[in-house]
């Protein structure tokens, strides 16, 4: 048997996790894609596969060996693609934070799997340092201040952010007027980035200037959305993108304040190796996720205004349109 039939086939068991589904989806006779997994690892002398009488899983050797299958395998689809003038195909991983994911992609997915048919998109949601390579992943997108400079970097776009809070917190605590006020007894929510060893302060901008102000935290979160449900249940003031709180802000569960000196807006970037040729899939993977941010801020901006607290400030800072790579 090919060399890359026989790994094809070891995927499919990987990640099916069962002999017999993976020979139902490939067509084949269970005996074959058993003998297939055996003749790799006696190539490789390790085994793949742990086998008992109820499941089927990689072992450690098998995972880090699965995860370069698939990058050999996409590599050679893709090569093979551009001598037949194909559509870009194969297998696609990309890690993408769930409220982006589903703000920003999940509504142009339809459209985008119509285009590219041959494309397997799999998207993962993890909130940690990735080595990409290792992983399999062909590329991450990332809010914020990036630290790991051995990936090749393209700016999405920059979301605006507000500071909020909720009416019963302010209730409590009162309303501040200047980033000043915040001296008097207010709390912040506490969000750590999963490479930093501490939650980053609030910024203003005051007079053109960026000021960092750092309040007491009574609750410290690891995640965006638990970082926005802390607020809407008033356990402290947050910084939140604007694109993240347009309901909550037009039913009056959260208030923005200090609207006059907003924040740093977060800069998005899509992530991906150096280490190889951009292929195909991915190409027109960020194009096609560039044009998902346009297309939901044309249509965020056309929906009709934000309440009157936030009507002067933009949604999302575009950059300019993708230029080849």
């Amino acid at each position: 048997m090919d060399h890359f039939d026989a790994m094809r086939i070891f995927v499919r068991v990987a990640e099916g996790r069962s002999f017999t589904t993976a020979a139902e989806r490939l067509g084949l006779p269970r005996s074959t894609v058993t003998d297939a997994v055996k003749q790799l690892e006696r190539r490789l002398g390790v085994q793949l596969l742990e086998r008992t009488t109820r499941v089927v899983r990689p072992t450690l050797e098998g995972e880090i060996y699965c995860q370069r299958c698939i990058s050999l395998i996409a590599d050679l689809e893709d090569s093979e693609a551009g001598f037949k003038g194909a559509k870009p195909a194969g297998q696609l991983r990309a890690d993408v934070h769930g409220p982006q994911a589903r703000y920003f992609l999940v509504p142009g997915l339809p459209d985008f799997i119509r285009r590219y048919p041959g494309i397997r998109l799999h998207l993962s949601e993890i909130h940690q340092p990735l080595d990409l390579v290792r992983e399999g992943i062909d590329c991450i997108v990332r809010a914020g201040a990036l630290t790991d400079t051995s990936l090749v970097r393209r700016k999405l776009a920059e979301l605006r952010r507000g500071t909020f809070a909720s009416p019963d917190y302010l209730a409590r605590f009162g309303t501040p007027r200047t980033p000043e006020d915040l001296a008097n007894g207010h709390r912040r929510v506490g969000l750590l980035a999963p490479d930093q060893p501490a939650s980053a302060a609030f910024t203003f901008t005051v007079s053109g200037k960026v000021r960092e102000v750092n309040l007491p935290i009574d609750i410290t979160v690891a995640g965006p959305e638990t970082n926005f449900a802390m607020g809407c249940a008033g356990l402290g003031i947050v910084q939140i993108p604007f694109y993240r709180v347009r309901s909550e802000l037009a039913n009056g569960t959260l208030v923005e304040i200090l609207s006059e000196f907003p924040p740093l807006p977060i800069p998005v970037h899509v992530l991906y190796p150096q280490a190889r040729p951009l292929s195909p899939r991915l190409r027109v993977f960020i194009e096609w996720l560039e044009e998902q941010y346009r297309t939901r801020d044309r249509a965020a901006m056309q929906s009709g205004s934000p309440p009157d607290h936030t009507v002067s400030v933009p949604l999302i800072s575009m950059p300019k349109p993708l230029r080849p790579i």
